[in-house]
């Protein structure tokens, strides 16, 4: 039986729609095992988190060999307690010509009632590179 796969409509294919559909979300729990001597979670774990996130992200947008290359203004705004619910959202909100910026943040949830808030947020800068690490293009267009 063979199945047809439907064409894309151009539109589709504009930077919008590229942006949206590489828009990535990861849920935790915070478990004792990646808290601190406070009880929270350590700072280094949320930032490799949102460094995962973030590359994630820009992958899924260019689906080209990323490197990052820096990052910009991490915010911690609140602590995480263990027991909590965390869910990291990477967003993209720059694209250049040979590298993207990808924005990542983690919103706050208690285990045992609603609402969340967040709590960090800070911005990822990759490179698109070829085989040999030298930068190309982000869009192919």
């Amino acid at each position: 039986m063979a199945i047809e796969v439907p064409k894309k409509d151009p539109a589709e294919c504009s930077l919008e729609a590229k942006i949206s559909s590489s828009i990535t979300r990861v849920s935790k729990v915070i478990f004792p095992t990646t808290t601190n001597h406070h009880d929270t979670l350590f700072g280094g774990t949320a930032l490799a988190w949102m460094d995962e996130v973030s590359f994630i992200t820009a992958t899924r947008f260019s689906r080209k060999r990323l490197v990052t290359v820096s990052t910009e203004k991490i915010n911690f705004t609140h602590p995480i307690p263990s027991g909590t619910i965390i869910e990291l959202i990477g967003k993209v909100i720059r694209v250049g010509t040979t590298s993207l910026t990808v924005n990542v943040s983690i919103f706050l949830e208690d285990m045992y009632s609603e609402g969340r808030e967040e709590v960090i947020h800070g911005q990822f800068n990759f490179v698109a590179v070829d085989d040999q690490g030298k930068p190309v293009k982000i869009l192919d267009n």
